[in-house]
């Protein structure tokens, strides 16, 4: 179904300028159609579709957070290796907070690059735990699409009582994670001073 908006919805939908809108209409990757009276213009913010450029790639992303969760990854991998045969395959192991990621950062340099026409994940936290809509649209600006396979639509309820845990996990992972070094704090007299000061 056709969703209509006047240029300015559309603009801010895509993030672009109205010069940009109006060029994307003359190229055809976007519907418009004019008002009664002639002067204004609609635009339909379903039919927009940049012209697919023909070595575009599709490409399967895989993610988890520590190597003890390999098993997962390979069984990621092969459920969307099945289903998209052919396709390039990046698997990583790091944290869903951790926009340093080695993998992800190339994979958002190839997508600004044009050399990515989709991206397929398992699952929305698979390619980050908070901004998947910044990244969506970010790609989406490039002309590459974001494909999740189970998109669980959960309520703002639901949602942020499991963004408040992902955050409590993550901090107390670095907690204990520091707990190996306390040793070594206590000998150095330097730190054990600074921190007592």
């Amino acid at each position: 179904m056709a969703r209509y908006v006047k240029p300015r919805e559309a603009a801010a939908y895509f993030g672009v300028c109205l010069h940009t809108l109006r060029r994307w209409e003359q190229k055809g990757w976007i519907k418009a159609i004019r008002t009664p009276s002639g002067r204004a213009r609609r635009y339909d913010l379903d039919s927009y579709v940049r012209t697919p450029r023909k070595d575009k790639r599709v490409v399967l992303y895989a993610r988890v957070s520590s190597r003890g969760q390999k098993p997962d990854l390979e069984r990621q991998i092969a459920r969307l290796v099945n289903l998209y045969p052919g396709a390039e395959v990046v698997g990583e192991v790091g944290g869903g907070l951790d926009f340093k990621r080695p993998k992800f950062l190339a994979l958002l340099e190839r997508v600004r690059a044009g050399d990515v026409g989709t991206i397929v994940v398992a699952h929305r936290d698979r390619l980050c735990r908070f901004g998947f809509e910044f990244v969506e649209w970010y790609c989406r600006q490039y002309g590459c699409e974001i494909l999740v396979l189970d998109d669980d639509h959960l309520s703002p309820q639901q949602e942020l009582v499991e963004d408040i845990l992902t955050i409590l996990h993550c901090f107390s992972s670095r907690l204990y994670g520091l707990r190996k070094y306390r040793a070594a704090i206590e000998k150095d007299t330097d730190l054990s001073g600074a921190s007592a000061g």
